[in-house]
């Protein structure tokens, strides 16, 4: 995946560029159906329902919001990971995917 070529803010493409370098090219998708220029949809690849939308729109600078998707949409988490550093992003990413 060329990270420069996806039409996307800066900072979320920082993002991407650091959970390729830490994770693997090929660990997660993006949901291509998302088009926000300041917000991206990564699943897990082997359960597409398992997500984490990751924002920076209405977020101070180089801070990101997470919202996590689960199977099951009750448990969905919205609105509560805000303001982030992308260390965090990183941690939070980490959890609700991989483990």
């Amino acid at each position: 995946m060329n990270v420069w070529a996806i039409d996307k803010d800066t900072s979320l493409k920082l993002l991407l560029l650091e959970l390729v370098h830490r994770f693997g090219e090929n660990a997660l998708a993006i949901n291509t159906q998302d088009t926000h220029f300041q917000a991206i949809e990564l699943c897990a690849l082997a359960d597409p329902k398992l997500a984490a939308y990751i924002y920076t729109f209405a977020q101070a600078p180089s801070r990101y919001g997470i919202d996590l998707k689960y199977p099951i949409a009750q448990h969905n988490i919205i609105g509560e990971h805000e303001n982030l550093p992308l260390e965090n992003i990183i941690d939070i990413i980490s959890t609700h995917l991989f483990s």
